[in-house]
């Protein structure tokens, strides 16, 4: 989790932390898809929608507390940006359950998802951006070039020291298309 503040082009990264939504005391949250790929629909359903209401839980207590400390220093939390997949959505459970490659993508969907409903039910906009499509749309929402832009979260990483990786990057991006969006 990224969280941006400032002018559009004065950008300060005011919190960033990793949120777990896996439980510790269920090691089979950390794969969901996998733990129920043997099980039959209906008994898979409900075992994935109890994965799913644990991580939506920890997710808003982790998005929550971030909120009230970038509150505390007098910013305010509008919007919540998620980095999609570039898989294919709609798919029926049980095909789902016959493919390990779409089991490793719904996993995937169901920590996205977890986010954001936390971030739904806490009252903030949501933004789900595909990966492949993030920078045209940071192009199309701050109006300039994509090197700049690139550079910019770049010394944003060296602001903040590492880790800075790609993840980071990304989330600091799709942060400053939402902050141009709503200012702070």
């Amino acid at each position: 989790m990224v969280v941006l503040g400032g002018a559009p082009l004065d950008l300060s990264v005011l919190a960033r932390s990793r949120v777990d939504l896996i439980d510790d005391h269920d090691p089979e949250s950390k794969q969901p898809y996998h733990a129920v790929e043997f099980l039959c629909v209906e008994e898979a359903t409900g075992r994935l929608r109890g994965y799913l209401e644990v991580a939506t839980a920890m997710a808003h207590a982790a998005i929550e507390t971030q909120y009230a400390a970038v509150k505390q220093r007098g910013y305010q939390v509008k919007s919540v940006g998620i980095i999609e997949s570039s898989g294919r959505k709609e798919i029926s459970l049980s095909s789902v359950l016959k493919s390990h490659a779409l089991i490793h993508a719904a996993e995937g969907d169901h920590f996205r998802n977890a986010l954001s409903a936390a971030a739904q039910g806490l009252g903030l906009r949501v933004c789900r951006v595909q990966a492949r499509a993030l920078e045209d749309h940071a192009v199309s929402q701050l109006r300039l070039p994509l090197k700049r832009m690139l550079d910019t979260v770049n010394q944003l990483g060296r602001q903040v020291g590492p880790p800075w990786g790609a993840d980071q990057k990304k989330a600091a991006l799709l942060a400053w298309t939402l902050l141009a969006e709503s200012p702070v």
